[in-house]
C-alpha cells in the first residue's frame, strides 16, 4: 500500500466479477478527470499525480513500525518479542487493551493534524484512514466495530465536524468493519485538553463520556476500536474505554493518527 494516498491495487485473477466492467469505466472516467483537472496535494496547493501528499511532505513523516509496545504502542529500540509491553504498561495497565498509531506526533505530522482539526480540511481524514489501516491491521482484523471519540454538541457546532468521525468512517469502509458513530457521547462540555498535565486531563474527563443507552446492544460482548487523532496521555482513550467496558464491551483498542513521544515538547 502506498501511504501517500493510493493503493497498489489487488492482484488480478482469471475470474471477472459482474461489476468489473463498471469499475473499469469508473476508473477510466477518473483518470480522464485527473488529466483535465490534476489532483491537488493535501499539504500544498500544487498538483500531484494522485491524491495525497507531495514527496517532500511524505518524506518528512515519521511512521511507526514494529517493534512497539503491545499495550500503548510506544516504539521499542529493539525487538522485545511478541506481546511485549513497556514498563509503564506493566506497572499501570490501562482500560484499553492495545493502542497503535500511524506516525509520531512531530513538526511534520502536527502541521497536517492541526490543519485537519482546526483548518476546515476534513478531506485529510481519508488519507489518515489509509495510514491507520496499515498501522492498525492487527487491531482491525479482530474488531467488531470502530467508534470515534465524541465531541460535545457545542464544540461540534463550532468546529462543524468531528475529526475522529471523519477518520473512522473511511477507515471502517476500508477495513470492512461496522462503523458505530453514535455509541459514545459527551454528556457535558469539557475545557480543551491542550497544555494540561496527565492528571488534569483525567480529571477533566471524569463522567464526561458515556455510552448512549440506546446503542448499548451495539457494544455488549464486542471488541471496539476507538478512533482519535492524537495519543497524548491516553486520558480520552481511557475515558472512552471505561465507558465501553461498563456498557459490556468485551475489549477496547485504540487507533490514532499520531502518537506523542514521551519526551515531546509539542502541544496539540
Amino acid at each position: 500500500m502506498d501511504l501517500r494516498g493510493h493503493d497498489a491495487g489487488p492482484q488480478r485473477s482469471a475470474f471477472r466479477p459482474p461489476y468489473a466492467d463498471g469499475r473499469a469505466i469508473i476508473g477510466a472516467l477518473k483518470r480522464g478527470v485527473d488529466w483535465l483537472i490534476p489532483p491537488t496535494a493535501l499539504d500544498t496547493f500544487g498538483s500531484v499525480q494522485s491524491s495525497g501528499l507531495t514527496p517532500a511532505a511524505f518524506g518528512a513523516m515519521t511512521f511507526l513500525d514494529a517493534p512497539v509496545c503491545d499495550g500503548c504502542g510506544a516504539p521499542f529500540v529493539n525487538d522485545q518479542g511478541l506481546g511485549a509491553r513497556c514498563s509503564t504498561c506493566v506497572a499501570a495497565p490501562r482500560a484499553f487493551d492495545r493502542a497503535r498509531a500511524a506516525c509520531v506526533y512531530d513538526h511534520a505530522s502536527r502541521e497536517l493534524i492541526l490543519r485537519f482539526k482546526h483548518g476546515d480540511r476534513p478531506e485529510l481524514g481519508s488519507l489518515f484512514a489509509r495510514w491507520m489501516m496499515r498501522a492498525g491491521e492487527e487491531l482491525l482484523a479482530g474488531a467488531d466495530a470502530v467508534a470515534p471519540t465524541p465531541l460535545h454538541p457545542r464544540r461540534l457546532f463550532v468546529r462543524r465536524y468531528n475529526q475522529a468521525a471523519e477518520i473512522a468512517r473511511p477507515l471502517a469502509r476500508l477495513a470492512q468493519v461496522r462503523y458505530a458513530p453514535d455509541v459514545l457521547k459527551r454528556v457535558r462540555p469539557t475545557p480543551s485538553q491542550g497544555g494540561r498535565s496527565a492528571v488534569e486531563r483525567r480529571r477533566n474527563l471524569v463522567g464526561a463520556i458515556q455510552v448512549d443507552p440506546a446503542r448499548q446492544a451495539q457494544v455488549e460482548g464486542r471488541r471496539i476500536v476507538v478512533i482519535d487523532d492524537v495519543f497524548t496521555t491516553g486520558a480520552t482513550a481511557e475515558a472512552c474505554a471505561k465507558a465501553l467496558l461498563r456498557a459490556g464491551a468485551r475489549a477496547v483498542d485504540l487507533l490514532t493518527v499520531a502518537r506523542v513521544r514521551d519526551d515531546a515538547s509539542l502541544t496539540i
